[in-house]
């Protein structure tokens, strides 16, 4: 063992990266999960395991490892870039790791508008049971998890 090994190492930042999803309005930045000492030199892949490239105004690797993928109008919509299957690799002196597979997907209804959630009305008798449902627009639902309810901004409890 040399003693510049004790030195050296790869790990992940955040192992559980698996998804992103964006809108086209915004782009999105996808670090790189991995990181080590001596500082490492990242690269990002197609699943498919070809190294990506730089394109110009529509994707773009950061030298901290960052990936970038610009903001484009609808029509501009390419499966390769914008709805594929990516993972980065960081490699030193220590070796070279890979980060799982993060698929980056532009989602062609996600918006930067406004939308209200809202409860759909109920009739019981007093002393049955109600059930409420609680009523999500479609094109945000793929999007949305119900975590709470609330009655007047006091969390329900069951």
């Amino acid at each position: 063992v040399f003693s510049e090994d004790l030195h050296a190492s790869l790990y992940f930042v955040n192992a559980s990266l698996q998804e992103v999803v964006f809108a086209s309005t915004t782009g999105t930045l996808v670090p790189c999960p991995a990181a080590g000492i001596p500082p490492v030199t990242l690269r990002w892949y197609l699943a498919t395991g070809e190294e990506i490239y730089d394109v110009p105004g529509i994707r773009h690797v950061h030298p901290n490892g960052t990936l970038q993928i610009f903001p484009f109008p609808p029509s501009s919509f390419n499966n390769l870039i914008h709805d594929n299957t990516y993972y980065c690799t960081a490699e030193n002196p220590s070796g070279k790791i890979r980060s799982q597979d993060v698929h980056i997907k532009a989602g062609k209804y996600v918006l930067r508008e406004p939308y209200t959630v809202r409860v759909e009305d109920q009739k019981a008798m007093r002393g049955n049971v109600a059930v409420f449902k609680c009523i999500i627009p479609s094109s945000v639902e793929a999007y949305i998890t119900v975590v709470s309810w609330e009655k007047d901004t006091v969390s329900l409890v069951s």
